[in-house]
């Protein structure tokens, strides 16, 4: 099991009356964006990034960090919550939401394993991809995502833990059934919903 690495953690706040209704059961609101990663931290210049998607998919896709580029791009504020129990309220992302990338796919399936360059994987159902819930994302509060962060792309899924938005995306292969991915397959929740704290297997 790949230990976490982490650094930033400014320690634990009150968290103002206003942005407590946003914290999930067992949050604490965070001011900082900590780095916690499963493995070494890939270096992925973006000329040489690429993203697929392929497997039960009426068309694979794939596209060059420059086409890429030449996609719908938004901004996407938003929460976000990881599952070592800190959020950050407030902190906004830029990039290409699922739907515009799975619509040229015609996916056939009801999930998808996401792979990240450096070999990490999570499983997501389609139904939390689809419906404007989830983007792969290059961009961080207007700048360029760091690579600690993920950079040069990562999926963001804000809606469920953090480890579902896999840093480093390089490919996502649509699947008929669930099959977990890294940290699923060592114990955590198969979905991963904060407001029902599936941190684990037995949550």
């Amino acid at each position: 099991m790949g230990g976490f690495v982490s650094r930033g953690f400014t320690g634990r706040r009150r968290t103002p009356d206003e942005l407590a209704a946003r914290l999930p059961p067992g949050q604490y609101a965070e001011s900082g964006f900590p780095v916690l990663t499963a493995g070494p931290t890939p270096e992925v210049p973006p000329d040489s990034w690429r993203l697929t998607i392929e497997g039960m998919v009426g068309a694979p896709q794939a596209w060059s960090w420059e086409e890429f580029a030449g996609l719908p791009f938004e901004s996407v504020p938003c929460d976000i919550h990881c599952v070592t129990k800190w959020s950050k309220l407030g902190t906004s992302f830029g990039g290409v939401s699922l739907d515009v990338l799975l619509a040229d796919a015609q996916p056939r399936g009801t999930h998808a394993m996401i792979h990240s360059y450096g070999g990490y994987t999570t499983n997501l159902a389609l139904a939390d991809l689809t419906d404007g819930k989830a983007w792969v994302v290059t961009e961080h509060e207007g700048e360029p995502l760091a690579r600690e962060h993920g950079g040069p792309a990562r999926l963001l899924v804000p809606h469920l833990y953090f480890w579902k938005s896999a840093k480093w995306v390089a490919g996502i292969t649509v699947l008929d059934h669930e099959e977990p991915g890294f940290w699923e397959s060592n114990g955590y929740h198969l979905r991963g919903d904060p407001w029902r704290e599936q941190r684990y297997w037995s949550d």
